[in-house]
């Protein structure tokens, strides 16, 4: 079983396994049409396209963040559409280094499956080694996926709050730093960060061929960053809920116990103006 990161050559040699399912989750907050786009010119031979807003994420509501969970009828629905059985090895992947295809990973675990893995490298890796790729849109016979959600994966926001100032949590902010000091803010509508939190910027856990870092690498980063709090006493957002997944998977190939995912993240909490913001 594969349930965190997969090679290149891992994923050749199953390409083809009949209870194998791969998903493109390329995509694009500025060109929402771009991952499909990109998908049907060219993808890894059998993949599926799954689009982040409209198959992963739920619709956004006047409290929401900008990429909320969906109702859980319509994950379940977008899995078995794609082809998803409760016994699949699922792979995802994308063009940003997990970036996106991240949340799928999460959001599967969520829901309670386990055999998911991201794709090291992703599809740059994939194209540079010359394998195979193909056009088109493709599809699979329909999945008996039928996951049931695990709670205690994630926070919200009124946990947040009350975990401010707490000597027992701390908060993981996986945005660029100058949105984490809040210099800038090219999304969202309001610039800064939830009041304590730490940041490792997702970008961080890659190396310069868009790689993961060694596992003990990487146990030794989110340990200093963690400062003597327990992973599993941690809390990862980001603007919506995405990229802070990459940090998740990280912590996981390094072996250490996930922490809980603020789905909502930034976008939910600027939604009320008496949340406490900081700067610099």
């Amino acid at each position: 079983m594969f349930n965190t990161l997969i090679s290149t050559t891992e994923l050749a040699e199953h390409l083809h396994d009949p209870n194998w399912v791969v998903i493109d989750c390329r995509f694009d907050l500025a060109d929402k049409e771009w991952g499909a786009q990109e998908y049907a010119a060219l993808h890894i031979p059998g993949a599926v396209y799954a689009d982040l807003e409209k198959d992963i994420c739920g619709p956004i509501t006047p409290i929401s963040g900008r990429h909320p969970l969906p109702e859980n009828k319509d994950f379940i629905s977008a899995m078995q559409r794609i082809g998803v059985n409760n016994d699949s090895q699922v792979v995802v992947y994308d063009a940003t280094g997990g970036g996106m295809a991240g949340r799928l990973w999460w959001q599967l675990k969520y829901f309670g499956h386990e055999k998911v893995a991201l794709l090291n490298g992703g599809l740059p890796k994939w194209l540079t080694e010359g394998r195979d790729t193909t056009d088109g849109v493709e599809s699979n016979p329909a999945g008996d996926f039928s996951g049931v959600p695990d709670f205690t994966m994630m926070v919200t926001t009124d946990e947040v709050k009350a975990m401010l100032g707490s000597k027992n949590n701390t908060i993981i902010d996986a945005r660029a730093p100058e949105r984490f000091r809040g210099e800038v803010e090219p999304i969202d509508t309001v610039a800064g960060r939830i009041p304590g939190a730490v940041n490792r910027f997702y970008n961080n856990n890659l190396d310069s061929s868009g790689q993961f870092l060694p596992a003990e690498s990487l146990k030794t980063a989110f340990e200093t960053l963690l400062n003597g709090f327990k992973p599993q006493d941690a809390v990862a957002y980001c603007g919506s809920g995405t990229t802070a997944c990459h940090n998740l998977i990280a912590m996981a190939y390094a072996a250490l116990p996930m922490p809980r995912l603020y789905v909502g993240s930034w976008s939910e909490w600027i939604r009320d103006p008496k949340n406490p913001i900081e700067r610099g």
